[in-house]
């Protein structure tokens, strides 16, 4: 099984490879998905959250109100901080089991962690193979504020907020450039996964 991590800073286009490596087969793990699974209504996460942050994170329907927490965090270092240690622990564990699941299915799988804050959170040496996307802070903005609806300079908390883009490239095995159209990156994937098959074609005639 080939483990491949991939990151990437806010709306750089990690979604758009995270797709196209699905759709050539990779089993990818949304960790973006599992932090909404860990604070779903009447979890323990949730819970937690309202409980640090007070009933003002809390939609009238009961679920999480992402917005307004995040109006709080991206203004707050501690109190993103203080987010990250009750969430980042469940995400681990979730991501793990689907690991697990995907691992019990056989061999020759190759599994993609889609991990938005993968290098914030000390996970680069975890992965055969690392994988960041990179577009400058300014486009990345202006996409945030174009496609999101935020404002400016809410737009650019959030991209102070994650790891720079020399810590993201320090890391790297892999770059991929997401500062042009949605097929050029698409096409980058490509001929990343043609190497990623060529391993994995080799580990599963290896018996591994």
């Amino acid at each position: 099984m080939q483990r491949i991590g991939l990151t990437g800073g806010i709306a750089s286009g990690k979604t758009v490879v995270a797709g196209r490596l699905a759709e050539h087969g990779a089993a990818v793990i949304d960790h973006d998905g599992l932090a909404r699974e860990a604070v779903r209504p009447g979890s323990a996460g949730l819970d937690a959250v309202v409980e640090s942050f007070g009933p003002g994170v809390l939609a009238a329907d009961g679920e999480l109100d992402r917005a307004a927490l995040g109006r709080l965090v991206f203004a707050d270092t501690a109190a993103r901080e203080r987010l990250d240690a009750l969430v980042h622990p469940v995400i681990r564990r979730l991501a793990a089991e689907r690991e697990a699941a995907i691992a019990a299915s056989g061999t020759g799988a190759v599994v993609v962690h889609d991990i938005p804050l993968l290098v914030e959170t000390g996970q680069a040496e975890a992965f055969h193979l690392l994988v960041v996307v990179q577009a400058p802070a300014d486009l990345r903005v202006q996409r945030l504020v174009q496609t999101r609806g935020l404002t400016r300079e809410e737009a650019e908390r959030r991209v102070a907020a994650q790891a720079s883009e020399g810590d993201r490239l320090a890391v790297a095995d892999r770059v991929l450039d997401g500062s042009g159209s949605v097929e050029a990156l698409r096409e980058q994937v490509d001929a990343l996964w043609a190497r990623i098959e060529e391993e994995r074609l080799a580990e599963v005639d290896a018996g591994l």
